[in-house]
């Protein structure tokens, strides 16, 4: 029987999307199949009464998001549309809000830094200067930083770099237990998006990259997909509606899920597949009658509230800060982000029960926030963030080095990175091994993918 497609692509992120149109461009026929009833994964933006809660990501950067902007432009999407946040980040401490995390002004304000420890951060930045070039963003694995662990790294410098620096933007931002999570893919990535001078964010949902990117492809949501069993050069797909065969699978899931699907993955893949672990997420989008945000003498589009100060809420986000269309004219809209230790009890509880308790943690930097509030929203991820423990790093690279097979994988997870660069770079180099298997038809007039794929060994020989 031949099969009913070229490719079946597993996950309606922007991991799959961009492996969908990558390959659609190349003329092959290609079905992503989607759970949910939506796109964007965890970049999907929820819309209710004006507005525009983001439930996973927050922002991009001008800089280090090189093939994220590649896409933007040949989608046709205006720069204006992506505009600069403009607003600082600030970290609790002592009682109130220090502006300046990830912006140079921290040398001189501090940014809640003890003085002996903004020493030890021009060591660090000087150390990271030093050895810029060591830090690859498509190799982890290959660092100055070796397999240490955010917490074990830091060990080097003034207790506040841990306590004050590092860990409120691991936890805050990934969701990390700095204790588990490897430094080099924290730092690699602090050094490549640069200052918060040059972050920015979709103008209309952080789903916008999704949506455009589904435009003229064949997404069947609400589709899910049980079981992914190769068959010959082949595979086959199994789910409630019944079997569907293809070419060639891309798995664009997190690996937990992926290694679930398919349960026969051959060994040089499972060894990567069970190292690359998850953190969830879990925060409650609160909206409000008035735009209140933190107490700060420059304004916060985010608050970062340090495990040393807090265990319940890992930050806060501004988000009619972050962009006012995030809220209707006079209103305004704040995120709070559950503690990642706080999250298991969480998730075992009513959504009312977890709202107000995060609500009592942040009225303690944001005084009327319980009596602002209008109603909220909670979003869980079980599959938040890649982990990126000491053991993935390990066995990346011959999860890398494997030939192109009839199962192939995309996600932010495949390049360490928890950033929706890494999943467009994953799904740039997942269409790249297909087609090294499923050359185009002589009709297509379409090249091979144009957004850049990381430079991996994989890539290289394909």
């Amino acid at each position: 029987m031949s099969p009913e497609l070229d490719v079946a692509v597993i996950g309606a992120g922007v991991a799959g999307l961009t492996t969908a149109h990558e390959l659609r461009r190349a003329g092959l026929e290609v079905r992503v199949f989607e759970e949910q009833p939506y796109v964007g994964g965890r970049m999907h933006s929820f819309r209710h009464d004006g507005y525009v809660l983001d439930e996973g990501a927050e922002q991009i950067s001008e800089r280090g998001y090189r093939a994220t902007w590649e896409l933007l432009t040949r989608l046709s999407v205006p720069d204006h549309h992506v505009p600069r946040i403009g607003k600082a980040i600030g970290v609790w401490r002592a009682g109130r809000a220090h502006a300046g995390v990830a912006d140079p002004v921290a040398l001189l304000s501090g940014a809640a830094l003890s003085p002996r420890a903004r020493l030890d951060l021009v060591r660090f930045l000087a150390w990271t200067a030093l050895h810029h070039r060591g830090f690859d963003g498509d190799h982890p694995e290959r660092t100055p930083a070796g397999p240490a662990t955010v917490a074990r790294f830091a060990r080097r410098y003034h207790r506040d770099v841990h306590d004050y620096l590092l860990q409120p933007v691991a936890g805050c931002f990934f969701g990390w237990d700095t204790a588990r999570s490897a430094a080099a893919p924290l730092i690699s990535l602090m050094n490549d998006v640069g200052p918060v001078s040059g972050w920015r964010t979709y103008h209309d949902g952080m789903d916008l990259l999704a949506r455009r990117l589904a435009d003229g492809l064949d997404v069947a949501l609400g589709t899910p997909v049980h079981e992914v069993v190769e068959d010959g050069d082949g595979v086959r797909l199994h789910g409630p509606g019944g079997t569907v065969t293809a070419r060639a699978a891309v798995l664009c899931v997190p690996a937990p899920i992926a290694a679930r699907l398919h349960g026969k993955a051959p060994e040089d893949e499972q060894a990567f597949l069970t190292a690359c672990t998850f953190t969830p997420t879990l925060k409650v989008s609160c909206l409000l009658d008035r735009p209140l945000a933190p107490v700060s003498h420059k304004p916060l589009y985010a608050l970062l509230t340090p495990d040393a100060v807090d265990d319940v809420l890992s930050g806060i986000i501004v988000d009619h800060a972050k962009h006012p269309g995030r809220a209707p004219a006079g209103k305004g809209l704040l995120t709070l982000m559950a503690d990642p230790r706080r999250i298991p009890e969480l998730r075992g509880t009513p959504d009312a029960e977890t709202a107000d308790r995060l609500v009592r943690a942040a009225t303690r930097y944001i005084p009327g926030l319980d009596t602002a509030r209008r109603r909220h929203f909670v979003h869980a991820f079980r599959h938040g963030l890649p982990e990126v423990t000491p053991e993935a790093l390990h066995h990346r690279p011959r999860f890398m080095a494997r030939p192109p097979r009839p199962v192939e994988y995309a996600g932010d997870w495949v390049m360490l990175r928890p950033a929706s660069e890494a999943a467009v770079r994953s799904g740039a180099l997942a269409a790249s091994r297909v087609l090294s298997r499923l050359r185009p038809s002589p009709a297509s007039r379409t090249p091979r993918p144009a957004v850049a794929a990381p430079r991996s060994d994989a890539c290289e020989t394909a």
